[in-house]
């Protein structure tokens, strides 16, 4: 018998029928077991936990698996006086209950953040967020941070924002020019962070997004060096400048918009206009490729739930991947004529078999979890950090696996939405800016001018 047949055979436990109480299974041999080998009258497993009493298969010193685990697990977060402190009891509980307790020996025996845990428990390391932003394994002691934020031992903060408020001050150290460096730190103060922060305390999503505040700093620290090199300052920047700094200035030229607002708002220099950028429609999924891959995402059981989904939302919705892994399970709505799902401010039906997948993956959950997370999660797409959502670049590699670019496919998807919905009620469904709906419909070649006064006339 193989290992794997021998540890199912010992894990085979339910309720005896003659007893009543959980034990292995022996009587009659096979997979129709009903009885207790006490209640059989046959030998006993000859295996049970020092600890719990199970019958299992022990993994140390007379012990299962799981008690193991409980013991290794106090043991690392035992202070002086050999108890866990209040505060990391609930940390403890999630590493316990880890639903592969062999996954969690290993991480609690090699992982980095196991052994920084340890410190904390001992006080050789200060449980706050600048010991973690200090120490030098980075990616340890960001998955410390999210578990010991997901179970209350330390506050939540804004990582994106933080990171953002660090890259914005390592930019600005790399200004040579004196003058430039302080004009770009005000800009950056009072213009780029304060936008940032101020999104960020308003936004309920899980990643304060920063893209564009990186962009707005970048354009205006190119086109300062790009002045200086032609002995140009900033108040003496005529329209003709900014005409030649559109055709030298490369791929960013466009993106010095808001620093031009902000720089003319302050009359630091005559009013300008930058010319717009033509915008540019990418590449889209050809039409028979998407159908065959929603067909195989919609009835290919093989495949990972989390993965059918999200490629669905992707294909059929024109769902972007930062949308997609800030769902909660709160958004999806199972009523009596189907399931409904909260993209917006309005709730869309999700037509079968898509929408029976959905409210799977809302009661179920994402079977594949990090060690130390929370027993239940409101994130409908559960990531690897503890209590934190799935990570869109990391999503994105996934779909790419299953044949899904999520920019092609996307744009695919708004394409034909787009030619059979009016711009109104694209943005309503789809959780759209109006701008973006009628550039989408007018792209489509969709024409629904007389769309309201349709309406209205019907009515």
């Amino acid at each position: 018998m193989c290992e794997s047949c021998y540890r199912a055979g010992l894990r085979r436990r339910g309720c005896c029928a003659d007893c009543g109480r959980d034990r292995r299974l022996i009587d009659p041999a096979g997979p129709l077991a009903r009885r207790c080998a006490d209640c059989a009258g046959l030998p006993g497993p000859g295996r049970v936990c020092a600890d719990c009493g199970i019958e299992d298969l022990t993994y140390h010193d007379s012990r299962c698996v799981r008690c193991c685990l409980s013991r290794r697990t106090s043991h690392l977060l035992a202070g002086a006086d050999r108890t866990v402190a209040a505060h990391l009891v609930l940390v403890r509980d999630a590493i316990i209950a880890a639903p592969k307790p062999y996954t969690a020996l290993n991480w609690l025996r090699s992982a980095v953040a196991a052994q920084m845990l340890g410190q904390i428990a001992s006080g050789a390391l200060p449980l706050d967020h600048e010991a973690l932003d200090a120490h030098p394994r980075r990616q340890a002691a960001k998955f410390l941070r999210q578990l010991l934020v997901a179970h209350g031992a330390l506050a939540a903060r804004d990582e994106a924002l933080i990171a953002l408020e660090a890259w914005v001050a390592d930019q600005l150290r790399r200004v040579d020019d004196p003058s430039q460096r302080r004009l770009l730190r005000s800009y950056a103060t009072w213009r780029v962070l304060r936008r940032a922060r101020a999104r960020a305390a308003s936004n309920p999503r899980p990643r304060t997004a920063t893209r564009y505040a990186k962009t707005n700093l970048l354009a205006p620290i190119t086109f300062l060096a790009w002045l200086s090199r032609r002995r140009v300052e900033l108040g003496e920047v005529g329209q003709a400048d900014i005409d030649a700094w559109t055709v030298e200035g490369g791929s960013s030229a466009h993106e010095l918009t808001d620093f031009l607002d902000w720089a003319i708002g302050r009359k630091l220099l005559a009013p300008v206009v930058l010319t717009g950028r033509r915008r540019q429609p990418g590449t889209t999924m050809n039409p028979d490729t998407r159908w065959e891959i929603v067909d195989r995402l919609l009835h290919d059981d093989h495949l990972a739930l989390t993965d059918r989904v999200a490629g669905c939302l992707v294909l059929l919705y024109a769902q972007q991947l930062t949308r997609i892994v800030a769902l909660t399970v709160d958004q999806v709505i199972t009523a009596d004529d189907g399931v409904y799902l909260k993209l917006g401010a309005s709730q869309t039906i999700i037509p079968e078999p898509l929408g029976a997948l959905l409210a799977d993956l809302a009661t179920n959950g994402r079977s594949h979890t990090g060690v130390g997370s929370p027993a239940h999660s409101h994130w409908l797409f559960p990531g690897l950090h503890p209590g934190r959502p799935l990570d869109p670049s990391g999503l994105g590699q996934r779909l790419r696996r299953l044949g899904i670019p999520t920019m092609p496919a996307r744009r695919a998807a708004l394409m034909h939405l787009a030619g059979q919905l009016p711009a109104a009620v694209l943005a309503e469904i789809l959780h759209l800016q109006p701008t973006t709906a009628v550039h989408w419909v007018a792209a489509a070649g969709g024409d629904w001018n007389n769309y309201a006064a349709e309406v209205s006339r019907h009515r």
